[in-house]
């Protein structure tokens, strides 16, 4: 088993996670409710085929999980796709790799900040949007600063509450079915040949795959797991699958019992409520409010705390390599967290929620960048298993090391070719602003390098 001061570090922070730690922290962070959130805007742009465009989008997610398990295994270190690039095809791509990643990672916090905060604001007006994202960012990272451990226990209780309430809409949405109230035929919400083309799936896709991420945080945690790098992958795996199970059954229920099902597809869902005016009309009011404040939760604590100490993590990596600067890579001696990566984290959360928060559709541009984002860094990654599986390595195994990731790239090609156009854009320049810092480290005489592999 490869250790951490075999790649060249030390072992700084707490290895006290187990598989079963680990992959709640995945589903935590994917967030078993999270098409309560976005629902309205997947049916909208999927014509009503919503379970199909998740089906799609754990189709892309399934390979990018697998090419995740062989890297985690290669090298079990934090630091996520920066680190496998890096060390599976070259420093260089490894910061490209690691600078595409953050749009997500820096953003998501962000994003799942704003949901909650505006959610919030909705049941307690008289609570501002901005004092409910203080709130939030301040609770989240004093449970991240007392330890993994802490934020681990956390986790467990969320699961189980945000499980508690998918149980009930489901059992709900069941009998409302029974009932005779479906909206449409049985299996319209997988195929509907009166409304399907195949740039309109994969464009549905691309918003869908946004509560997927988060199965990938797990890899940020590799220098806190406890058990072998194999078990690493397998936790991603299986979070991954049980969660694409519980997406398409809730959107599949959901999506036969949304009333003005023609109005949501010609006008979208601006307000974002289209999942609790189903629920209403399940089960009447206690449930649209029951759903809403879950999601709520779920989003603004719960996902948010996961995805703060997964981005702190990152940081924290491309820090120690001085890629970032260095007082991220700083560990607190008492905790054993990067201290200085999840107070940043924390500082520019609050800073983009506020700021987003003033503009009209800022939910909807921060979720475009944030899949931008994490599905450009998985390109690279599914390249980083090819180059450094089959050409360093000389692996004869094609299956797992060339023809899985090559069909993972092309699906995510796909993908990112139907994504919104903003989102292409401000992403394209995020990506050159990169390539013009990775450019002036050249010119300065300082080009990535990483810690030399012990043999």
């Amino acid at each position: 088993m490869s250790t951490l001061e075999q790649f060249g570090y030390r072992q700084e922070l707490n290895r006290s996670l187990g598989f079963a730690d680990l992959m709640i922290y995945g589903l935590i962070f994917m967030v078993p409710i999270a098409p309560f959130g976005i629902f309205g805007n997947v049916f909208a742009v999927s014509h009503g085929m919503v379970a199909l465009a998740y089906v799609i989008g754990l189709v892309a997610m399934a390979f990018t999980a697998l090419s995740y398990a062989q890297m985690a295994r290669a090298f079990p270190m934090a630091g996520s796709v920066y680190t496998y690039a890096g060390r599976g095809i070259g420093a260089p791509v490894g910061f490209m790799a690691g600078w595409a990643i953050l749009l997500d990672y820096v953003l998501v916090p962000g994003l799942l900040y704003l949901v909650a905060s505006v959610a919030m604001n909705s049941f307690v007006p008289a609570i501002p949007v901005w004092a409910w994202l203080v709130a939030f960012v301040v609770l989240n990272t004093v449970v991240n600063y007392l330890g993994i451990q802490m934020t681990a226990r956390i986790t467990r209780i969320m699961l189980v509450a945000e499980l508690a309430v998918l149980a009930i809409f489901l059992v709900v949405g069941g009998i409302a079915l029974a009932q005779g109230k479906a909206q449409t035929g049985f299996f319209t919400p997988i195929f509907d040949s009166s409304g399907f083309e195949w740039n309109v799936v994969l464009a549905a896709a691309s918003v869908a795959v946004l509560s997927f991420l988060g199965f990938d945080g797990i890899s940020t945690l590799a220098e806190e797991n406890r058990e072998d790098a194999q078990r690493l992958g397998r936790s991603m795996v299986a979070a991954l699958g049980l969660a694409a199970v519980l997406f398409v059954v809730q959107t599949w229920v959901a999506a036969l019992l949304t009333p003005n099902r023609d109005n949501l597809i010609a006008n979208g869902d601006p307000a974002g409520s289209a999942f609790y005016d189903t629920a209403a009309f399940a089960g009447g009011t206690w449930l649209s409010v029951l759903t809403a404040v879950a999601t709520a939760v779920a989003w603004g604590f719960a996902n948010s705390l996961v995805a703060q100490a997964a981005t702190s993590r990152l940081l924290f990596a491309m820090g120690r390599d001085r890629q970032l600067p260095s007082f991220l890579g700083k560990v607190d001696p008492k905790h054993k967290v990067p201290v200085n990566a999840t107070l940043v984290v924390a500082a520019i959360s609050l800073i983009l929620g506020i700021y987003m928060s003033t503009r009209e559709n800022g939910i909807g541009e921060l979720a475009s960048l944030v899949n931008f984002g994490a599905m450009t860094a998985f390109l690279l990654l599914h390249v980083s298993v090819v180059v450094y599986y089959v050409i360093k390595r000389g692996s004869r195994n094609w299956l797992a090391h060339l023809i899985a990731p090559a069909i993972g790239f092309v699906v995510l090609v796909a993908v990112v070719v139907n994504q919104n156009v903003h989102a292409q854009w401000v992403g394209g320049i995020w990506l050159a602003i990169g390539l013009v810092a990775l450019g002036i480290t050249y010119v300065m005489g300082r080009r990535p390098v990483l810690p030399k592999e012990v043999q």
